[in-house]
């Protein structure tokens, strides 16, 4: 989830922004625990043990509000990164943050409470980081964690295989519309508004569900800039073509009571992010599974993205989701 400005994927106004940043970057970036770039971690190989990282960052006023609770923030700074590991399969180990002093010691002292719940909560020990002083809030976390089985990527995807997802999406776009006030046409009830809101607020990494699908995925990674964005990564690291059912996408009861369940509404939910739901691809059929998912279209032989529903094929939005350096 980003405050400002969604992507239009692909468009030659790419050229000069992240894309073009990451091709740049991936010349050097040989390692093979780097991943070409094209993963959301990296992974060494320890005797027999895999070890998984990742880094995420969050700014103020693009990626949370000025006004967001700053326990939340700190949630938020955990959960993102944990779900980075989930679409790997693996548990964390262990944590370094860089946070950004601006003189608030009410903020700094909630927000490292904040951080001591969410890392007792998920079970993470913080193991050092670094402070310095800035006029923006930035916060940046980097999670270690271990496997000793599959790590899936995501270009792993077949012809033919299924695409799922896990658990519901759009809830947390909704939580950010109500949130940031501009959300009064909505007038939700008290319970479906604290349902969203806390959806945008403190996300849930889907850790258990992570571990159970890496062994049975030919793909998978997390949900975190859009469905339709993601499923499109997805589908250009796997040399696919991603076709989505968007009559299939799943959407929560209080999305629906709140935002409507026409094509405008499953689109605006498919293009939110910050669902840190697991998408993946299996081949088919898939065998049953303790953890609630919903098969949402497949992977077929071609590029980019193919989106229907019951009426048809569906012009592709011109925003699939986040994407950064754009305007």
């Amino acid at each position: 989830m980003h405050l400002r400005g969604n992507a239009r994927w692909p468009n030659a106004a790419d050229v000069g922004t992240e894309l073009a940043f990451i091709e740049r970057l991936r010349r050097f970036a040989t390692h093979p625990a780097a991943r070409g770039l094209s993963d959301d971690v990296a992974v060494f190989d320890i005797g027999g043990t895999r070890l998984v990282i990742t880094h995420d960052s969050l700014i103020e006023g693009v990626h949370f509000l000025a006004s967001d609770p700053p326990e939340s923030v700190a949630w938020k700074l955990l959960a993102v990164n944990l779900s980075d590991l989930a679409a790997k399969g693996a548990a964390p180990s262990g944590a370094i943050m860089a946070y950004t002093l601006r003189g608030d010691e009410s903020w700094d002292a909630a927000f490292a409470d904040g951080l001591g719940a969410a890392l007792a909560h998920f079970g993470v020990p913080l193991l050092g980081g670094d402070t310095v002083s800035a006029p923006t809030r930035m916060l940046g976390l980097t999670l270690f964690g271990e496997t000793r089985g599959t790590v899936p990527q995501r270009s792993g995807a077949h012809a033919g295989d299924g695409l799922f997802v896990t658990g519901t999406v759009g809830d947390a776009g909704v939580g950010l519309t109500l949130c940031s006030g501009e959300g009064a046409s909505l007038a939700p009830s008290r319970d479906h508004a604290a349902i969203l809101r806390a959806a945008y607020q403190y996300p849930q990494p889907q850790c258990a569900a992570g571990a159970i699908l890496a062994p049975v995925v030919t793909a998978m990674m997390d949900v975190s800039d859009g469905l339709l964005i993601d499923a499109s990564r997805m589908a250009a690291a796997s040399g696919l073509c991603a076709e989505i059912d968007l009559d299939a996408v799943p959407l929560s009861p209080a999305l629906r009571a709140v935002a409507g369940d026409d094509r405008a509404a499953r689109i605006a939910a498919a293009t939110a992010g910050d669902d840190y739901q697991l998408l993946f691809t299996s081949a088919l059929p898939l065998p049953p599974l303790p953890v609630p998912v919903t098969r949402i279209g497949r992977m077929a032989r071609g590029k980019g993205l193919l989106l229907r529903d019951r009426d048809g094929d569906v012009p592709l939005p011109q925003s699939l989701g986040w994407l950064h350096g754009l305007p």
